[in-house]
């Protein structure tokens, strides 16, 4: 193959949408794919395992694995090759939630014509390489080894247009951690930052992989989250709540870990910048900080 190919790794078995995939990266104009092909998820690994692939295109209904869990397993195997779901109508639903768990992108079965294919492979590798960068910039806070708010930014654009594309929410969540000047002024800054670190745990704990989770200030976390229509947002609230209270039964001691968090939603039919859902979430934080009495 052309040194410039992408070699790409089918996992289907079904042969009508195999020999229909394999047709349409054939006929790519422009395009040079190397196209490999598996029908279990179990020699899918094996092959991966051997190096070399730039792309998965996986189905989730495969005769050794079925649903999100086909996903799960790729993922956590080869967590550096990036993945595109591939699903039928009536599980749109699925393939959104590997998305928000890592997946670069989905495409419906019967609704995938050459084109599409070749740019969401495309977009997919380059948003995986992006994203792999990031990590070696300077766009992770030194301390937490979350996004800072330069890394926050870099990536926000993409989430919202990626939220836009499969029209669901965004959630920003605004998370600012209570009394910790105190904490630094009593115990000393070294304990201050022990407390920012538990922290960012319990954040990436509490949301998912696919969210951005950053420190952008001090004290101060921001949370950018794809929400499905059937989400609460007090469903994270109070699963945010409940890790603290966790935490802190688990962990008594001088002080107890406590956040002040504020949320802003962005619906896909009004777009809005990552500007403005954070100043709505910082104000939702700061509510909820005084209704608690904190400094």
């Amino acid at each position: 193959m052309d040194a410039d190919s992408l070699k790409v790794l089918l996992i289907e078995d079904n042969p009508g949408d195999t020999r229909l995939m394999r047709g349409m990266l054939a006929d790519a104009e422009g395009a040079l794919f190397d196209v490999e092909w598996s029908n279990r998820l179990a020699t899918g690994l094996e092959r991966l395992v051997a190096g070399g692939i730039d792309l998965v295109l996986l189905d989730l209904s495969l005769p050794d694995s079925q649903g999100l869990d086909t996903f799960l397993r790729m993922r956590t195997q080869v967590p550096d090759v990036p993945i595109v779901v591939l699903t039928g109508l009536d599980d749109t639903r699925l393939a959104v939630t590997a998305v928000q768990e890592g997946a670069q992108d989905y495409l419906i079965k019967g609704q995938v014509d050459s084109p599409l294919l070749v740019r969401a492979i495309r977009y997919a590798i380059e948003r995986h390489r992006m994203q792999g960068a990031l990590r070696g910039l300077s766009l992770l806070d030194d301390l937490t080894g979350l996004y800072n708010r330069r890394g926050l930014f870099s990536l926000a654009g993409h989430h919202l247009k990626l939220a836009q594309r499969m029209h669901r929410g965004v959630q920003v969540v605004f998370a600012d951690l209570d009394g910790l000047k105190q904490i630094n002024d009593t115990f000393g800054h070294q304990e201050g930052d022990r407390a920012l670190i538990k922290a960012s745990e319990i954040l990436r704990e509490t949301f998912r992989r696919s969210d951005i989770i950053a420190r952008i200030g001090g004290d101060e976390f921001v949370v950018l989250a794809i929400t499905d229509s059937h989400d609460i947002p007090q469903d994270l609230t109070a699963r945010l709540r409940q890790k603290l209270e966790d935490y802190n039964a688990r962990n008594p001691g001088r002080y107890k870990l406590s956040l002040s968090v504020g949320m802003a939603r962005c619906d896909p039919k009004e777009p809005s910048c990552i500007e403005e859902l954070m100043a709505k979430a910082d104000c939702a934080s700061y509510e909820d900080k005084r209704s608690k009495g904190k400094p």
